[in-house]
């Protein structure tokens, strides 16, 4: 895989535990930053409906 740039929400702040992610032309790649080497790898259109629905609130029960 191609050098990428990985990105973590700014909510995470210094915590290295954290889900990275990084656009890779149509595909996102999705990691977490103690398992570097394990990338989920979905499409922007996909990202955008989970996000939606994720601000909806479909997924709170996730973190309870």
């Amino acid at each position: 895989m191609k050098q990428l740039n990985w990105q973590k929400s700014s909510y995470s702040g210094e915590n290295i535990d954290c889900v990275e992610l990084a656009s890779d032309g149509e595909l996102v790649r999705i990691r977490e930053s103690d398992a570097p080497a394990a990338v989920i790898t979905t499409t922007k259109a996909k990202l955008a409906a989970w996000i939606q629905g994720a601000k909806a609130g479909e997924f709170d029960h996730l973190t309870l």
